[in-house]
């Protein structure tokens, strides 16, 4: 029995074989959308997997983890490297003193120059090194090919690479770079910090350096202008025996605190990456809208050969069993070449995200990580998704009667079946969006939500198609245009799968121009009130109160405006704490809500300023009581909650008498200046008179233009990955068009007997296309409304903290419009042209054979 049926599922096969090599169109079609569907989830996947990695590898020395870290007591930056010498000398070798701190070269380039102490770093390695093979051996003892090698190959690379450390000890000018960093200097173009003059040694690039430059401690500190101070210690193994020591030790001089392994700056992203994996899966599903179009027109043109397979003898058992595996191979073709172009694609948008990561966290993407689990994983994904898609319509196909007469019967009533079924489902997933929407508090699950939403807006295209046609065809006239509309409907079924692709493209395309409209125009609003000054000033701690002085004399200078910041932590939450003066205060602090008469008592400090997205993520409401672990735990009132825009880390604003009273630095941070002279002559006065860089110094003009650069970067892998998808929906659009168009040559062949002209046939195909296409748009309009309306008012609150006042760019969406309509021109030509040159009576009597 076994043996029959596989004989007969051959034979099957063969039969399939045979009928993709007369017609290769339609293996081509279901290919191209797994191809795609494929290519965009593995890109984004690799990007993001990147990126993800990246965060727990940026860390000090060379992904080597530290696991506490001794930082500076709050209100001041430093720790004095006497700690680090008494830890030493109580024995904590695990110990490492680190300096950090941004430098500019002789092209005003900003680096972040880390400085270890690298006999220390080195023993740190080690002992780690040890560690791990010790745990490794343990763990695989039981394996024999368990090598020296292999253990070999596991240790740091920094162990393996011959570097110059008796003159990195020494304090020489010599710095570590990354490999790719340092091919751009030479002794042509030799690098420069500070006016220093510095030999660049390259590493490996698995060092995961990044755009970090690695020196010994003594060169950083001495660049830096940090002799006899630390940024940090960091302590590496487990410390728990000895924590209460440590404690003890760093009393009054440093508090211990536990590193999180890159989990922090993870959270921090969460939400960017969710947004591209949204887009990513949203690109899969339109691909495999496109691939089972495919496999559906394939089928669909195969009837008469199934048919006459069952009339054969052919069981159907063997018959479902090669149609199967004929979908599974053609998954895993598809999915071999579409892992292959996804990892291409993945090597084109990390720089795109790289350049937004590093700019708002300070994030560095690490290229190159991908496995192969990710491929059998898409087509696993892709083979059930497919099967599941196309399983009524070969459960259909297999129970149809064996008679011909009854094919188009069958199908008009599938159609009609189908659509009923869809149109329920849809109608029930949205119910129970809109019922939970509204009672969600977290992103992710709004953002699961938010799927359902967008499963249903294709579900029911179908159905709002059919009616919006049948309404149609009662307003025109009867002749050759009431049978064109007709017609139209007829089409619909063949013509729905790709139309969902499209009808989805086109909603997440209106959508986002909707996100990134609104947030543009809220954002230079934001900017123009929280900007007051002409310039901005950020000049080096050592140099501030000299720049202070002077400004404050200089006649060209109407008003300096300062502010002071550091580091606290309010409920666990790393979250900056700053004053300004009251005049910046008041004109800088766009406020969102407040408390009546809200001004005195905050100056009086008995109120305090959060920022909005600090206070969603701890939940507090004006009135609430706010606990501050920098003034000694010491509580006070919410007065206010203002707009915060693009701020990875939560602010709350003090007033400036419980800065003074509270002990904290009274160095400013930075100033504003405000003048009435020429902005660019002053600035360059000052440069010239302080020697500062231009990462010091700036316009409010070139802060704006930075923002928005900045903003436009962030959103660009967005659109980028939007653009795609609607050239996945364009491609599916050509597919099917292609597959009707051969379909329909027997009809048009008809209609030419009858005295239509072939420019008339064409203009009938044209405009039946474009109907169909505009009324797909149609619905797109409040489909694309609605889920910009969630993702701004919902999405973009919940995950950023960020109110954005919704905009409607009816330009963007007109834009969407035509590229739909001239993709559809695109998708058209090719086979009507193909069409028009056929001899038409031919078509006819294949027909009638």
């Amino acid at each position: 029995m076994n043996r029959q049926l596989l004989l007969s599922c051959r034979l099957c096969l063969s039969t399939f074989s045979a009928h993709y090599r007369q017609s290769p169109l339609q293996a081509g079609s279901i290919l191209i959308g797994i191809i795609l569907a494929v290519t965009l989830l593995i890109g984004v996947r690799a990007t993001n997997e990147s990126a993800i990695a990246s965060y727990s590898d940026v860390t000090e020395l060379l992904s080597q983890q530290a696991h506490y870290s001794i930082v500076p007591i709050v209100g001041s930056k430093r720790l004095d490297e006497s700690l680090y010498f008494d830890l030493r000398t109580q024995g904590f070798s695990n110990a490492l003193a680190v300096v950090q701190g941004i430098l500019t070269d002789q092209n005003n380039r900003r680096w972040l120059v880390q400085g270890s102490d690298l006999i220390a770093a080195l023993t740190a390695l080690s002992s780690n090194v040890k560690h791990e093979n010790k745990t490794n051996s343990k763990t695989n003892s039981s394996k024999s090919n368990h090598t020296e090698a292999d253990l070999q190959a596991s240790r740091p690379t920094l162990l393996k690479n011959e570097l110059p450390l008796a003159a990195l000890i020494s304090g020489a000018p010599m710095v570590l770079m990354s490999q790719d960093q340092a091919k751009q200097f030479t002794t042509e173009t030799p690098f420069t910090l500070n006016g220093v003059k510095l030999e660049v040694v390259g590493v490996d690039d698995t060092m995961n350096l990044g755009n970090r430059l690695l020196m010994d401690i003594s060169l950083a500190q001495t660049l830096l202008g940090r002799q006899g101070s630390l940024s940090y210690i960091a302590l590496f193994g487990d410390i728990t025996k000895q924590r209460g020591q440590i404690e003890a030790l760093i009393e009054g001089r440093g508090e211990l605190n536990e590193r999180d392994g890159g989990e922090s700056m993870t959270a921090l992203t969460d939400s960017f990456h969710l947004n591209l994996s949204a887009m990513s899966l949203l690109a899969f599903v339109v691909g495999l809208f496109i691939a089972y179009n495919g496999v559906r027109y394939s089928l669909l043109k195969r009837q008469r050969l199934l048919t006459q397979l069952q009339q054969q003898g052919v069981a159907k058992a063997p018959l479902m069993l090669a149609l199967c595996f004929e979908l599974l191979l053609l998954v895993i073709v598809g999915s071999v070449l579409g892992f292959v172009l996804g990892l291409q694609l993945s090597h084109w948008l990390q720089p795109m995200v790289s350049v937004t990561l590093e700019q708002l966290y300070g994030a560095n993407i690490l290229p190159g990580r991908w496995q192969w689990s990710w491929l059998l994983q898409a087509m696993l994904l892709t083979f059930i998704a497919a099967l599941l898609a196309c399983a009524s319509l070969l459960i259909d196909l297999i129970r149809q009667p064996l008679g011909r007469n009854s094919n188009a019967f069958c199908r008009v009533r599938s159609a009609a079946k189908t659509q009923k079924i869809q149109i329920i489902t849809a109608s029930l997933l949205a119910l129970f969006a809109a019922i939970l929407m509204p009672l969600s508090q977290d992103y992710q699950l709004t953002m699961s939500l938010l799927g359902l939403v967008v499963i249903a807006i294709p579900l029911s295209l179908p159905w709002c198609l059919a009616r919006l046609v049948s309404w149609l065809n009662l307003m025109v006239p009867k002749g050759l245009i009431g049978y064109q509309i007709a017609e139209t409907k007829e089409l619909l079924p063949p013509l729905s799968l790709a139309m969902m692709a499209m009808l989805l493209a086109l909603t997440a395309n209106i959508s986002m121009n909707t996100l990134v409209g609104s947030f543009e125009i809220t954002l230079k609003n934001w900017l123009d009130a929280r900007l007051h000054a002409e310039l901005y000033l950020r000049p080096g701690d050592t140099q501030m109160q000299e720049v202070v002085a002077s400004l404050e004399d200089n006649p060209k200078i109407d008003s300096v405006y300062k502010q002071w910041n550091l580091i606290s932590k309010v409920s666990n939450h790393p979250t900056y704490l700053l004053t300004r003066d009251p005049v910046s205060i008041k004109r800088t602090t766009v406020l969102k809500s407040a408390i009546d008469d809200l001004w005195p008592d905050f100056f009086a400090g008995k109120h305090l300023l959060m920022s909005e997205p600090l206070s969603l993520k701890l939940g507090l409401e004006l009135g609430d009581r706010v606990t501050i672990a920098a003034l000694d735990d010491a509580s006070l009132t919410l007065g206010g909650i203002y707009f915060d825009y693009g701020n990875p880390y939560g602010e709350i604003i003090l007033a400036p008498v419980i800065w003074q009273n509270s002990g904290f630095n009274d160095t400013p941070t930075s100033l504003g200046l405000a003048t009435s002279e020429d902005i660019d002559t002053l600035k360059l006065e000052l440069q010239q008179k302080f020697s500062l860089s231009d990462s010091q110094i700036y316009s409010q003009e070139r802060i704006k233009r930075q923002a928005i650069a900045m903003f436009k970067r962030t959103f660009s892998i967005t659109q980028v990955l939007n653009s795609l998808t609607l050239l996945v929906a364009a491609v599916g659009l050509f597919s099917a068009s292609f597959l009707l168009t051969q379909a329909r040559m027997a009809p048009m062949a008809r209609l030419y007997c009858l005295g239509v002209s072939r420019r008339q046939l064409g203009f009938m195909v044209f405009s039946q296309m474009w109907l169909i296409v505009l009324l797909t748009c149609l619905v797109a309009l409040p489909t694309g409304a609605i889920l910009g309306y969630l993702l701004i008012n919902k999405i973009t609150l919940q995950a950023f903290g960020w109110t954005i006042n919704m905009v409607w760019d009816w330009q963007a969406y007109g834009q969407v419009v035509l590229l739909a309509l001239l993709a559809t021109t695109i998708a058209i030509a090719l086979p009507l042209f193909k069409l028009i040159r056929k001899p038409l009576i031919s078509s006819l009597q294949s027909d009638l054979l």
